[in-house]
């Protein structure tokens, strides 16, 4: 069971910035932060929001098949064995925050052999082709959801007290704009980026494959019918993480998307996370703006792997750590401007 925000932490959590030595409102959103981290963790002062782990849900997608990525597909399981190695950006910036990291098969296109931090969930071989029909059926949408709510338990049970979500998929941002399309009512034109680089005919292309997706699954779960298998897996991971009262950084457009799906099944859980950046895709903005979630960094990051959200971490500690640590106007014997009024 998800429960909203406690309404009486978050007031608490308000009222001791405005004790501080500092200007009311003088940290802006970090603010908003540490009271939505009252909330969650329902006392103020929130407990710091680490150690801090990293889950990477890799899978591929049936519409590569469509032309709409320059990347063949067997770069998904070549990142898979680089973030296992250590060797992507995210593994460089989770070094950085100290963070875990976690990869998990929910639906790679390949046998993957075993690994120190891999976790095999597979729910099928990739996604089919959605703008010929569903990507996959409700039950395997489901067993993937299980796989990422499975993952978040385990991840804070071993100690865990902030998640982020990562995803590597080749051709993910399709699916992403079809969901955002379909959760938003935007149109693909609105929503539908240039991924991991492609021309403006590519680009043409590929808006045309989200609107015939979105014409021939009209009318079926969007999250089985146009999602990919990371996206449900991440949508349990983030339920699992709202049920537990943890908060989750969310990455980009891909987390954006499965973000969307969570809301569609639990609307409470979206007072669980928090948005680590704004992507460069276009449709990243529609999803944040649906969720009501205010981005902390905007970079222009369009690499998914969990990098937006690591970043953002900081930033997350340091506003929970300001309500521990900065003493108020009493305590430290400075005037309060509101007390010479």
């Amino acid at each position: 069971m998800i429960s909203p925000l406690d309404p009486a932490a978050m007031a608490e959590a308000r009222a001791h910035h405005d004790r501080l030595t500092k200007p009311r409102g003088a940290l802006g959103a970090l603010e908003d932060v540490a009271v939505q981290l009252a909330g969650i963790a329902a006392v103020s002062p929130p407990p710091l929001p680490e150690p801090v782990a990293l889950a990477i849900f890799a899978a591929d997608h049936g519409v590569h098949a469509q032309g709409v990525s320059p990347w063949p597909q067997e770069v998904t399981q070549q990142m898979v064995a680089n973030f296992l190695a250590g060797g992507a950006v995210a593994n460089a910036f989770a070094g950085q925050v100290g963070a875990s990291v976690t990869v998990v098969d929910v639906g790679v296109n390949g046998d993957l052999p075993d690994a120190p931090g891999l976790v095999s969930r597979k729910a099928r071989r990739g996604t089919a082709d959605l703008s010929l029909g569903p990507a996959m059926t409700g039950e395997q949408a489901r067993q993937a959801r299980e796989a990422g709510a499975e993952v978040a338990e385990r991840l804070v049970a071993e100690g865990a007290r902030c998640l982020v979500t990562g995803d590597m998929g080749i051709a993910n941002t399709t699916a992403s704009a079809a969901l955002i399309c379909a959760y938003t009512g935007k149109e693909p034109g609105e929503v539908t980026g240039r991924g991991t680089g492609i021309d403006d005919a590519m680009l043409a292309h590929k808006i045309s494959v989200v609107t015939r997706a979105l014409e021939v699954n009209r009318g079926l779960d969007p999250l089985a019918a146009l999602g990919g298998l990371e996206h449900a897996a991440i949508a349990g991971y983030l339920l699992k993480a709202a049920e537990l009262r943890i908060p989750v950084i969310l990455d980009g457009v891909i987390a954006g998307a499965a973000a969307l799906a969570a809301a569609a099944i639990e609307p409470d859980a979206a007072g669980y996370w928090i948005a680590g950046h704004r992507s460069a895709e276009p449709g990243h903005t529609a999803a944040l703006a649906h969720l009501g979630l205010r981005p902390l960094v905007d970079l222009e990051l369009r690499l998914g792997e969990g990098t937006g959200g690591l970043l953002a971490h900081p930033l997350v500690v340091a506003a929970a750590r300001v309500l521990h640590e900065v003493a108020t106007f009493d305590a430290a014997g400075v005037t309060d401007k509101e007390a010479l009024a």
